[in-house]
């Protein structure tokens, strides 16, 4: 694995989308996706972790809960391995091109996940961080907001039925509750970066809320691309 360009990328847009269990992120990229093609923009979307083949197989073994004995660092450090192959890989070559790029969760869900219900250190996860911030940071960041209960209740609907829930879906209530409340800190922290969506109406409606959110972001990369 080489390491990242130290360069600040000057093409495409990042999109990513964050959020608790069943709010509802593949659904919404897939009709955000969808949308932008159909305005003509051309458009990659993907997932953390994975997206790569090796972030792939990394992610398989941290979902599996293969890792998780081996203790909340380690699980830490397996992401930003799957992170830094997928940025190298295949989100920063799209932006280079000019794409978006739709990723479902990156830097918020390490911090919420593996930070305040994982107890690693935010500086240990704050310097990982660095190794792809000059890379690939999102343009704009949609964290989807919706009741824990009614999420895990989600979740588990879409499940088969005979499926074992995943190493983060099997957690409890309060777990859930307290990654809810990190989001939310995290949107009031950063404001100008992300934007909170209520992720409780139908898939139709909460997709009307994103498109709010992320028009003019659109719109000012349409007027940088008219500008070259």
């Amino acid at each position: 694995m080489s390491i990242l360009p130290d360069k600040i990328r000057s093409k495409g847009l990042f999109l990513t989308l964050e959020g608790g269990e069943g709010s509802g992120k593949s659904t919404q990229i897939a009709l955000l996706k969808e949308r932008l093609e159909q305005d003509g923009y051309s458009v990659t979307a993907t997932r953390e972790p994975g997206g790569t083949p090796g972030a792939e197989a990394i992610r398989n073994v941290i979902l599996s809960g293969e890792a998780e004995e081996l203790g909340p660092e380690f699980e830490a450090s397996l992401f930003a391995a799957a992170r830094i192959d997928h940025v190298q890989n295949l989100i920063l070559p799209n932006l280079l091109d000019g794409k978006i790029v739709l990723c479902d969760r990156f830097i918020d869900s390490t911090r919420v996940y593996q930070g305040v219900t994982g107890d690693v250190e935010m500086k240990t996860l704050y310097a990982m961080e660095k190794l792809i911030e000059n890379s690939a940071w999102p343009d704009k960041t949609l964290i989807l907001d919706i009741d824990p209960e009614v999420g895990m209740a989600r979740a588990a609907e879409r499940r088969n039925k005979n499926a074992i829930p995943d190493r983060f879906e099997k957690e409890g209530l309060d777990v859930q509750v307290a990654r809810r409340n990190a989001f939310l800190d995290i949107a009031n922290n950063e404001p100008e970066r992300c934007s909170v969506i209520d992720a409780s109406g139908s898939a139709s409606q909460v997709h009307r809320n994103i498109w709010e959110a992320v028009a003019p972001v659109i719109a000012e990369l349409g007027e940088q691309t008219d500008g070259r």
